[in-house]
């Protein structure tokens, strides 16, 4: 297996009980940089580090299971192009992942960070790019896909599926076509909420949909009220309705 490793420009780390192929750099691939592959559980880890040598990624790849991992033996392994923070089941609204997604992004501010997740989630892939990413990749895509998403991050470029691209496409008119109505009597942001409450949503689904606090959703809720001089949300959804039923008939 050791062999194996070494064909496959691959350089694991120290972990117990798995196979170390040393930290040389292999075919000359060390000058293009190295992929640092952080997954917390090792077989994953490894298993994706030697599919993405095995597709000629056109760098060396160490896998490590965190950061603190990577800051003890960052001096055996090239210059970082990239990083693949892969998920796995998790999610990027998982308590505490975008806070370590921001963190990861802003002490290596010059390597992209790419994600690769199982969901497919519209708000997880936007709230990744929020917190720094460079990149997501679902993992319903194939491996050549994951190869050129890689190195699209580590040229200076952003991926996310066309899927996705297409779907905020969608999401943009129909917030647009939503929120006319309103637009004579409330600010785009108080629109966006009005609407939110039309549908029943809680203030904290508002909040993360909209990427505020919910504090500052308790706040444009107040001033809704006031400009429709309702007394509840309740009201406010009634009379939101209402310039929509107004606007349809006119």
């Amino acid at each position: 297996m050791g062999s194996t490793a070494g064909r496959h420009n691959y350089t694991s780390t120290d972990r117990p009980g798995v196979l170390s192929s040393g930290t040389k750099s292999v075919h000359g691939q060390a000058g293009k940089g190295s992929l640092l592959v952080l997954d917390g559980r090792a077989l994953d880890g490894e298993c994706l580090a030697l599919a993405l040598a095995d597709h000629e990624l056109g760098m060396e790849i160490a896998a490590m299971g965190s950061i603190d991992e990577w800051r003890v033996k960052k001096g055996s392994v090239p210059r970082l192009a990239a990083i693949l923070f892969n998920l796995g089941g998790r999610k990027v609204t998982d308590h505490g992942i975008a806070d370590e997604i921001r963190h990861i992004s802003s002490e290596f501010k010059s390597v992209p960070v790419v994600i690769l997740a199982d969901t497919e989630d519209l708000a997880h892939i936007l709230t990744a790019l929020e917190c720094g990413a460079r990149g997501y990749i679902p993992t319903s895509v194939g491996i050549d896909v994951c190869v050129e998403a890689i190195n699209l991050a580590a040229a200076g470029g952003i991926f996310v599926t066309a899927s996705s691209v297409l779907c905020m496409r969608h999401l943009i008119g129909s917030d647009s076509r939503d929120t006319q109505p309103l637009k004579g009597m409330f600010t785009l942001r108080q629109a966006e909420v009005a609407q939110a409450l039309r549908r029943g949503k809680a203030n904290k689904i508002i909040a993360y949909e909209l990427n505020l606090r919910e504090s500052t959703v308790k706040v444009h809720i107040r001033n809704i009220m006031k400009k429709l001089k309702a007394t509840n949300r309740t009201e406010v959804a009634y009379k939101v309705n209402d310039l929509f039923a107004r606007m349809k008939s006119s």
